[in-house]
């Protein structure tokens, strides 16, 4: 499987990024589609608007957010998200694009690691 990599949005795009997904349910504030240069948006894998407003800044409750977020996966539009996803990391490396300034704690961080945690099973990742 080819490199996944994380980016906040509003980083400049390079070569190395390979395809740019944005994961995000909301389209980022402030910048153009033109600069953003992504090449496909997955708003289904995102997390839902009850999830992400229920979260919003609070770190602390990371563990339930991922574990919240990881049951929204396993829903049949995530899952063809999912799909997509997987067959774009067949082609070569994809870079998963979000908008939140939190680098640590936001919806790409927690789908990486499901995807990492769920790879070789069945249809899920």
């Amino acid at each position: 499987m080819a490199s996944l990599k994380l980016k906040r949005v509003y980083e400049a795009p390079e070569a190395s990024d390979g395809a740019r997904i944005l994961v995000d349910r909301l389209w980022p504030r402030g910048i153009a589609k033109e600069k953003a240069r992504i090449d496909l948006w997955l708003k289904d894998i995102a997390p839902s608007d009850a999830l992400r407003k229920r979260f919003h800044g609070k770190p602390e409750d990371w563990d339930a957010f991922r574990e919240a977020y990881a049951e929204e996966l396993e829903g049949e539009a995530a899952q063809a998200a999912v799909k997509e996803l997987r067959e774009c990391l067949g082609k070569g490396p994809v870079t998963l694009l979000y908008a939140a300034r939190d680098e640590s704690h936001n919806n790409a961080v927690a789908l990486k690691r499901w995807l990492d945690e769920h790879r070789g099973r069945g249809s899920s990742p």
